[in-house]
């Protein structure tokens, strides 16, 4: 099994979620970020104003997939969230040793 974090743009993950569904992901954790890379933020004018924005918003989707699909997912990922743009984002694949279901008990393919 591998984790997939993935971190885009927020309003790119409506369009990640769909396509990561169709390939039968029935569960993901979002969490808003923020940060950086080689955009290194930018400034915006405000009230006459010039503030410098130094960490912009992202959204960091995980998913734990068995092995056979994760260059689906990572595809899936790729070709939804990609604008062409500086700031599309970073894909991290981890190995999962282990993954629990609380409720029932179940264990790594079957609680996922």
């Amino acid at each position: 099994m591998k984790k997939i974090e993935a971190i885009i743009k927020p309003f790119k993950l409506d369009d990640v979620r769909e396509s990561l569904s169709d390939l039968g992901i029935t569960g993901m954790t979002v969490t808003e970020v923020r940060g950086f890379g080689r955009q290194k933020g930018h400034t915006e004018l405000y009230r006459g104003a010039e503030y410098s924005i130094d960490f912009l918003p992202k959204v960091k989707l995980e998913i734990v997939v068995p092995d056979d699909i994760v260059e689906q997912c990572i595809e899936a990922i790729v070709d939804t969230a990609q604008t062409g743009k500086i700031g599309d984002g970073k894909i991290f694949v981890y190995d999962v040793a282990r993954v629990i279901r609380i409720r029932t008990g179940e264990e790594n393919e079957e609680a996922i």
